[in-house]
């Protein structure tokens, strides 16, 4: 009976918050209100290395604690049709932590491509009400992986004005192990002086919307000691005639060309539109810094893409 009621109440959540995830996605980067007490003149960026497994800006849903979280080796997982066929889940679920996006699932019949283990979830406000239609499959299953909200302040703030945030605390409730955080709203606007400073561009006047992948990569630089991403292509590599055309999800086989969707974006100036290569060149560059590894396609920052399809095993530290 209790299930029955449990399942009911979420039920009502994803219809409820269907209008409401429109609004806040719609009006989320448009946003000019600012972060309460916190001014943009006063956020530094921090390193991208965290010093200890105390990771700061990323709080527990009720408990405000801190995430405290280290990996030797991460394999951050993206949703690419790169990873279809590609084989690779066995490889991804050695990796001591397996850090995934949104709603993208895991196991079952992408398991052999894109393994089943989750350590780390990191999904978008915009997202929830995808995750909460596979709760079974995200949710219930998967309670001992860490799930991280990120969104605007907004969307997101703790007196009861926050929309998403009251709607992931009455999760919380009804699936009280489930271990949620969320990105403080100091550390959303340390995310846009990241950005500023390694492309030159500020967010807001230049119209880009941080993509999921912009918040999970710079958060695997500070969780792990290496990352190996799967499914992410090089900077230039939609810019090549001969290049593998692939869905933009490996879970949505009919929908959009990755390529296509990238240079829409990319070159679009007016209203918000994510910056995919923008963001790409900024990843290349850190792994030119940091321990990074490219796979599937398989590709290093200082080598020329080559379209090359070739099945390199990362290797994985336990």
């Amino acid at each position: 009976m209790k299930t029955l009621v449990c399942h009911g109440v979420i039920g009502i959540i994803v219809i409820t918050m269907g209008t409401i995830l429109m609004v806040v996605y719609n009006n989320s980067f448009t946003d000019t209100s600012e972060f309460h007490s916190e001014k943009p003149g006063n956020a530094q960026p921090k390193p991208l290395r965290a010093l200890s497994s105390t990771l700061e800006g990323y709080t527990g849903l009720i408990n405000q604690q801190p995430l405290r979280m280290h990996c030797n080796c991460c394999a951050l997982v993206s949703s690419s049709g790169h990873l279809t066929g590609s084989n690779r889940g066995d490889e991804i679920d050695r990796t001591e932590c397996v850090i995934r996006m949104n709603n993208a699932p895991n196991g079952n019949n992408f398991k052999q491509d894109v393994g089943w283990r989750t350590s780390l979830r990191v999904i978008a406000h915009s997202s929830v009400q995808r995750v909460l239609q596979r709760r079974q499959e995200l949710l219930n299953a998967n309670q001992d992986c860490v799930f991280l909200f990120w969104g605007p302040t907004s969307s997101m703030r703790r007196d009861g004005k926050g929309r998403v945030f009251n709607n992931l605390r009455l999760i919380n409730q009804l699936l009280p192990k489930l271990k949620i955080y969320v990105i403080s709203p100091l550390k959303m606007l340390e995310f846009d002086v990241l950005f500023k400073n390694e492309t030159g561009k500020d967010r807001k006047t230049s119209n880009s919307w941080l993509t999921t992948g912009w918040f999970t990569m710079a958060i695997a630089l500070e969780l792990c000691d290496r990352v190996n991403v799967y499914g992410m292509v090089a900077p230039d590599f939609c810019s090549t005639p001969s290049h593998l055309s692939v869905p933009y999800h490996y879970y949505e086989p009919s929908g959009p060309d990755e390529c296509s969707l990238y240079l829409s974006h990319e070159h679009n100036q007016s209203g918000g539109h994510h910056r995919f290569i923008t963001e790409k060149t900024v990843f290349a560059n850190w792994a030119q810094k940091y321990d990074i590894h490219f796979y599937q396609p398989d590709w290093s920052p200082s080598s020329t893409l080559k379209g090359s399809s070739s099945h390199t095993p990362a290797p994985a530290v336990s």
